[in-house]
């Protein structure tokens, strides 16, 4: 359908038809989407929605330039939501935005001269040092089967910069062998398949398979890991109890800070690769970051590795 003529009256809609206009628009426009990206559309819309009625009692929402950036406004100044959140919820606008043009509903889109913060430069997760590294894979006990599950966990984290997401959808048919070594098949952040291949290096390797000998028998359709409790043996873990593992050896090797969290650990996966001398390529290729700047926030961050953790503690408040 072409776009309406630019003297189109501004667009007026009542919530109810707001309200589905998004919902056709998470169907239509998002519908080769992975269910967390849609999930993402979905809240952040949800908060346009109580703004748009929040506005209904003071003249309504015009989709203008001025109304959006009043809704930027709110978000701000009123919600105080950290500027990554806003952008978040921006980019939502602007696609729900660009729909109403594509349907011709609306002549142009308004959120599109909107702009969100800018992303910071640095992470908000601290990494980890090299003492610290240490510390934490001693407080592992890897003469139990739990134990040889968390330190291949975490060497996958650590050492191939895998997150947790990508590490409790891992199957062990994922796993492959090619001439060039080992490569693991994963589902990354908004995808729907698993369509990317980590390398996995031979530490990483030896370590799964010490918790797969463990394990006994398997089938390649099992999961990679999985829970070895009493009431939920055999079934795949979950990200909440990735989390609640490496929390408790973080804690235990006493390199628990402020900012650090388990996600650090694949954080400071790019900062071993870059002190051992691979390139801001190969890095970037593994990390799997869309632009080499990405990257150059963790080679500006490469020197806290050799880091004395009590120095960083005073640093990091």
């Amino acid at each position: 359908m072409p776009p309406p003529p630019s003297d189109q009256p501004l667009l007026e809609l009542s919530l109810t038809e707001l309200q589905r206009r998004i919902q056709d628009f998470l169907r239509e426009y998002l519908k080769n989407k992975s269910p967390e990206t849609v999930g993402t559309y979905r809240r952040s819309l949800h908060e346009f929605e109580r703004w748009f009625a929040l506005q209904k009692r003071h003249g309504g929402f015009r989709f203008t330039v001025d109304g959006v950036k009043a809704y930027k406004k709110y978000l701000m100044q009123t919600r105080g939501l950290h500027q990554v959140s806003v952008s978040t919820y921006l980019t939502a606008l602007r696609r729900f935005c660009q729909y109403l043009v594509d349907i011709g509903l609306l002549a142009e889109n308004p959120a599109r001269s909107v702009k969100g913060n800018r992303r910071p430069t640095t992470h908000s997760r601290s990494v980890l040092t090299k003492t610290e590294i240490d510390a934490l894979l001693e407080a592992v006990d890897t003469t139990t089967r739990l134990g040889k599950r968390d330190r291949a966990i975490i060497y996958m984290m650590l050492f191939a910069g895998l997150s947790e997401i990508e590490i409790v959808r891992a199957d062990v048919q994922d796993l492959e062998q090619t001439l060039l070594g080992w490569f693991l098949r994963v589902q990354g952040k908004g995808h729907t398949i698993k369509d990317q291949q980590v390398p996995i290096d031979p530490p990483v390797m030896d370590a799964i398979r010490l918790y797969l000998d463990a394990r006994g028998r398997i089938r390649p359709e099992d999961p990679l890991f999985v829970s070895h409790g009493r009431r939920s043996e055999g079934q795949r873990l979950n990200t909440r109890s990735v989390r609640s593992r490496i929390n408790g050896y973080l804690k235990t090797a006493g390199v628990k800070r402020r900012g650090v969290t388990p996600h650090s650990l694949t954080h400071t996966a790019a900062l071993i690769w870059l002190n051992d001398g691979m390139s801001l390529e190969e890095v970037r290729r593994r990390m799997r970051h869309g632009t080499l700047e990405t990257t150059m926030i963790y080679f500006k961050k490469q020197g806290l590795l050799t880091r004395d953790p009590d120095e960083l503690r005073e640093i990091e408040g």
